[in-house]
């Protein structure tokens, strides 16, 4: 039989919704489906393990375009106008085409753009202080020109990092779009909402509060004349990029979407504002750095699918040292890899009309038009701050998102999962402090309370000279005590103890003897619940009436808990364990240790 002109897959009857979740009901073997498959994000959007055409896809529409003519940003802290021009040259031969000068003292333009193709070249200011100044000696040099780019004073930036709004920066606003009124691809005005993100938000919030930031900015800049066709066709919106993947991709099509509907509330139909993306610093980690990396490349590719049209991308270590040219240029090529070879931004709009994708971006696009509504009823953005309305609700996601954290269920690797054990790390480095205003919002890592546990053993390994070791001791079932020394090789070694590999015995009482007489400072029990019932309690009475100062664990949920403990079990490690008050608990106890031992 000839089957040359045969469909693709036409040999294989289609599979129903039906029939799916009927075999998935078998698998399941009981379990329930929405707690083991259903993926609850911290948006208030339940996530399904599969879609297909049969379930009733709401496709957004009004979601942006694919930017074909990607802008890929590199971050230049202006020191000097000569210095910062030999930079930005050096930038652009490595195949960056955009230019973000972070300007805090007034340098002059013509020296800080000289030799730089504005025709081809995107470039935009950070300024700090005289913007007006600056930007009127800009624009006098770029006459004739087709200048593009933005202009970011820090309107909100400023005011949600240190609860100061300066109306002067009003006027300044609307002095700036009437200055740049002569090159419709420069944008005046930027409305940050990165701050959110970067300060525990979830996506939904990050929207609604930028949004909700725009109308404030509206309302202010019409009393100056400023038309509201005028505002939309100056706005760049500069929101961070987040780890989740495709709810990333939903939050800029569900940006684009909303957008588009405030502006038509103004009666604003069609204007030209750009949206630039920066990965965030929530994610980033100073432990295992390089991991950094592959976060930034996930991170640019949901902005570039979600249809922004410029990627900034900080260089991997930027948070614990000045990055270098290497981690610089690193970061730039992440973004023409993705464009050049993998054809991001190649592709008209890829993700449009994919179920799953589809369906994020309008549960997204829901729920914050339903948060934009309230706030905005509830008197608006700015009331909102004053009152710490808006702190308040960032506070409580960003407490469940370290929650996940501790407890391991939101996996960062390198932080609380898959630790670097060969890495040494400067105690210096690490935070040791997670104190914050609760009055405004203050960007930061997601890590910073288990970097803070991490310094702790920095700063006991300095003082003793002696980094804590952990022996993993096992017997037993073949593959449980494995498995479970696998679980507590991770776990522990994200404390920045000293974990040897899995060490077999005979049996429990030959562990027992030897782990408790062995070098380590803590010991882990690993074996099979089945053995466990029969031995746990005879191993923890044996090893605790040869060594009364070790710290001992057991990987594991014992039935006989409050019985070991009684008998001198420390704790367990195990799937539902919290990492910051299992390893603190064990610091304080070996702390406790080296000091009687000084004594």
């Amino acid at each position: 039989m000839n089957n040359k002109n045969k469909p693709l897959f036409s040999e294989f009857s289609p599979v129903s919704k039906e029939q799916w979740m009927e075999r998935v009901t078998v698998d399941l073997k009981g379990a329930d489906f929405d707690r083991k498959l259903v993926w609850k994000n911290l948006s208030g959007i339940d996530i399904q393990p599969s879609y297909t055409s049969e379930d009733n896809i709401t496709q957004l529409k009004n979601t942006g375009e694919n930017a074909q003519a990607l802008v890929n940003y590199r971050s230049i802290i202006v020191t000097s106008a000569v210095e910062s021009n030999t930079l930005a040259l050096k930038a652009i031969e490595e195949g960056i085409n955009g230019l973000i000068f972070q300007v805090e003292n007034h340098v002059a333009v013509a020296d800080l753009l000289k030799n730089i193709d504005l025709e081809t070249i995107t470039v935009s200011f950070k300024l700090k202080s005289d913007a007006t100044v600056f930007t009127k000696e800009l624009v006098a040099f770029a006459k004739g020109k087709h200048l593009k780019g933005y202009l970011d004073t820090g309107l909100f930036s400023n005011y949600v990092t240190t609860g100061t709004f300066d109306e002067q920066q009003i006027e300044v606003a609307a002095e700036l779009v009437k200055l740049t009124a002569d090159f419709p691809n420069f944008k005046a005005l930027t409305v940050s909402g990165t701050e959110y993100l970067d300060s525990g938000a979830n996506q939904v919030q990050e929207i609604a509060y930028t949004l909700n930031a725009l109308v404030f900015l509206v309302e202010k800049l019409r009393v100056k004349d400023i038309s509201t066709q005028e505002i939309f066709n100056n706005l760049n919106f500069l929101l961070a990029i987040g780890l989740e993947y495709f709810v990333e991709i939903g939050k800029f099509r569900a940006f684009n979407n909303l957008l588009t509907e405030v502006a038509a509330k103004y009666e604003v139909a069609d204007f030209s504002n750009v949206i630039t993306a920066k990965t965030s610093i929530w994610s980033k980690s100073i432990t295992d750095a390089e991991t950094n990396l592959l976060r930034c490349t996930t991170e640019a590719m949901a902005a570039i699918l979600g249809n922004v049209n410029g990627v900034l991308i900080d260089p991997y270590d930027k948070e614990f040292k000045t990055p270098s040219d290497f981690s610089s240029r690193i970061a730039g090529n992440i973004t023409t890899i993705l464009k050049e070879e993998s054809y991001f931004g190649k592709v008209n709009n890829p993700v449009d009309g994919s179920y799953y994708i589809e369906e994020v971006s309008s549960k997204i696009a829901e729920k914050a038009l339903e948060l934009f509504k309230t706030i905005e009823q509830e008197g608006g953005f700015y009331k909102a701050f004053e009152n710490e309305t808006i702190q308040q609700q960032i506070a409580e996601i960003r407490l469940k998102k370290l929650k996940l954290i501790s407890q391991r269920r939101t996996a960062m690797v390198g932080i609380n999962k898959y630790p670097n054990l060969m890495e040494k790390v400067d105690k210096n480095l690490l935070s040791n402090s997670n104190a914050s205003n609760p009055k405004v919002l203050t960007p930061r890592r997601a890590s910073l309370e288990i970097e803070a546990m991490r310094r702790v053993t920095e700063t006991l390994v300095e003082e003793t000279n002696i980094r804590p070791i952990v022996q993993l001791a096992s017997y037993g079932n073949l593959t449980m005590r494995k498995a479970r020394a696998a679980f507590a090789y991770d776990f522990i070694g994200v404390s920045g103890f000293d974990v040897h590999q899995e060490e077999s015995f005979e049996n429990a009482t030959v562990a027992a003897y030897e782990s408790a007489k062995s070098e380590a400072h803590v010991v882990v029990i690993c074996s099979s619940d089945d053995d466990y019932d029969a031995t746990a309690l005879d191993f923890v009475n044996t090893f605790r009436a040869i060594n009364k100062d070790k710290v001992l664990l057991l990987a594991g949920a014992p039935k006989n808990m409050e019985e070991l403990t009684e008998a001198g079990l420390d704790g367990v490690v195990n799937m539902r364990t919290d990492v910051l008050v299992t390893l603190s608990a064990i610091q304080e106890k070996i702390q406790k240790t080296f000091t009687s031992l000084e004594v």
